[in-house]
C-alpha cells in the first residue's frame, strides 16, 4: 500500500537546545539517494553526528524544519501510491530557473558576508555572483540564485525577499530588483583560460604522497590515523566490497563520501560509522557498483579508495596570491557530475573574513575544468587590513589558515 508521505521523513527534534535531533527516511532507493540528502542537510547548516540521520545545528541562522522535511521529500523516491503522493513534491529533475538580485547598499565591514547570510537563511543558493565597489563608497551586488522552496515564479516570493532586505539593512539600502534572470545566466562563467597557469596549478593538483597511500590490507591497519586511512576488504561479505575509513572529523564528510561514490557510480548498500571522537571517525561502509556486485576491478578500486582520500584530506583549496598590485583569494572545490557545488562555501568565507576583519572589493564565482573533474571557483579581491597585512607572507598563511578552519570545523 506504500508509506504515507508525512512517514516518508520523520523528524525528532531533541529533548534540549542543543541535543541532537534524529531524522529518518523511508522510501525507495535511487542511485545517488544518499548524497542528495546529505546535500539538503548541509545546506541548512546541519552537522550529521551519526548515521540514521542524527543532527546538531552548527549555527545560529533560525532553521525551518517543516522545510527541511519537504526538501528531503522532494529528492526521495515515490513510494508507489498516489493516494498519499504529492507530484509537487517530487517534481521533474528539470534545473531550477535561476532569478538575479539586484541589490545595492552602503559599503561597510562585513557586508556581503550579512547579505549573503540572510539568502542562506531564506534557502536561496547563489549561483553565480557580480560584487562591484564603487568609488564613492556604494556597492553593486549582482546574485544569480536558485530557490530551495521553488517558490521564486510567485510575485509574493520576490515582494517579501526583497522588502526582507531593505528592511534588515534599513539606511544602507539603496535598491533591491529581483527578476528572473536573462541568457546571460545560462552559462557559468568559465575561469579556466583566466587563472595564472602556476597559480592554477597549485591550486587544482593535488598529488598524494607514499606515505598517503590510500589503500592497506585491512588486517595491518591497526594504527591511529594521523589523518586518514581507507582499508579495503573484498573477503569478508560475498556481495560487497568493505572499506573501514578513519578520518579527521569534518564540514561535510559524509557529504564529500557519499558524493564521491555517486560520481564514480558506485552505492553504498549499508553502512555504519560512529561519533567523533577526539575529532577522528571510524566508519565501516559497504559498497556495490550499480549491477549488485562488489568492487572487483582494481584500477576502479584504486582510483575511488585514491579519491576518497583525496576528498577527506583536501576536501577544499584555499589559495592567496597576487593579482597585479591587488590581493587574490582563490578557495576551490570540486563539482558534482550533475553540475552542483558544494552547498555554503560562500557563506563560509565571507563569514571568515568578517571575523578577520578583512573588506572584500570585488567577488565572483565560476568554473574550472581539469583533466578529469570540474571545480567550482570563488574569486576575492581583498581590501588591505591592519591586523592582516596583506603583503605579508606570514599574515597570509595565518589568514587562509583561518579560512580552511570555518570552511572545514564545526
Amino acid at each position: 500500500m506504500g508509506i504515507p508521505a508525512d512517514d516518508v521523513v520523520l523528524i525528532q527534534q531533541g529533548n534540549s537546545p542543543h541535543g541532537p535531533t534524529i531524522i529518518t527516511v523511508n522510501c525507495p532507493d535511487k542511485s545517488g539517494l544518499g548524497c542528495d540528502l546529505c546535500r539538503i542537510i548541509l545546506e541548512f547548516g546541519l552537522h550529521i553526528t551519526r548515521a540514521g540521520y542524527q543532527l546538531q545545528h552548527s549555527n545560529f541562522l533560525r532553521l525551518d524544519w517543516d522545510s527541511l522535511k519537504n526538501r528531503l521529500l522532494s529528492v526521495s523516491p515515490p513510494c508507489l501510491t498516489p493516494l498519499y503522493h504529492d507530484q509537487k513534491l517530487n517534481g521533474s529533475s528539470a534545473a531550477p530557473s535561476v532569478y538575479l538580485l539586484k541589490f545595492c547598499c552602503v559599503d561597510r565591514k562585513g557586508l556581503l558576508h550579512d547579505v549573503t547570510e540572510l539568502l542562506t537563511e531564506l534557502e536561496f543558493t547563489i549561483q553565480r555572483l557580480k560584487v562591484m565597489t564603487t568609488p564613492d563608497g556604494k556597492v553593486v551586488d549582482l546574485f544569480f540564485i536558485t530557490d530551495g522552496r521553488e517558490l521564486l515564479h510567485t510575485k509574493k516570493r520576490r515582494d517579501d525577499t526583497c522588502g526582507y532586505l531593505c528592511d534588515v539593512f534599513r539606511e544602507y539600502c539603496i535598491g533591491c530588483e529581483l527578476q528572473l534572470a536573462g541568457p546571460e545566466c545560462d552559462n557559468q562563467r568559465n575561469f579556466s583560460s583566466l587563472l595564472n597557469v602556476a597559480v592554477a596549478e597549485e591550486l587544482f593538483s593535488c598529488e598524494l604522497s607514499g606515505k598517503e597511500s590510500c589503500m592497506q590490507t585491512l588486517r595491518t591497519a591497526t594504527t591511529s590515523p594521523e589523518k586518514a586511512i581507507v582499508t579495503v576488504d573484498n573477503l569478508l561479505s560475498p556481495a560487497h566490497t568493505l572499506l573501514q575509513i578513519q578520518c579527521v572529523d569534518q564540514k561535510g564528510l559524509f557529504y564529500d563520501i557519499l558524493r564521491t561514490s555517486k560520481d564514480l557510480n558506485i552505492k553504498v548498500a549499508y553502512g555504519r560509522f560512529s561519533s567523533s571522537i577526539k575529532g577522528y571517525r571510524n566508519m565501516d561502509l559497504f559498497f556495490q557498483q550499480r549491477d549488485g556486485k562488489k568492487i572487483l576491478d582494481p584500477k576502479l578500486l584504486e582510483k575511488f579508495c585514491s579519491r576518497l582520500k583525496e576528498e577527506m584530506l583536501h576536501p577544499l583549496r584555499v589559495i592567496i596570491t597576487n593579482r597585479g598590485p591587488d590581493t587574490e583569494l582563490l578557495v576551490a572545490n570540486p563539482v558534482e557530475l550533475c553540475g552542483k557545488g558544494r552547498p555554503r562555501v560562500f557563506y563560509d568565507v565571507t563569514l571568515a573574513l568578517k571575523k578577520l576583519g578583512i573588506c572584500i572589493f570585488s567577488a565572483e564565482i565560476g568554473r574550472h575544468s581539469t583533466q578529469d573533474r570540474q571545480w567550482e571557483v570563488y574569486r576575492f579581491l581583498l581590501v588591505e587590513n591592519g591586523e592582516f597585512p596583506l603583503t605579508s607572507g606570514q599574515a597570509r598563511n595565518q589568514m587562509a589558515d583561518r579560512i580552511r578552519r570555518t570552511l572545514m570545523d564545526w
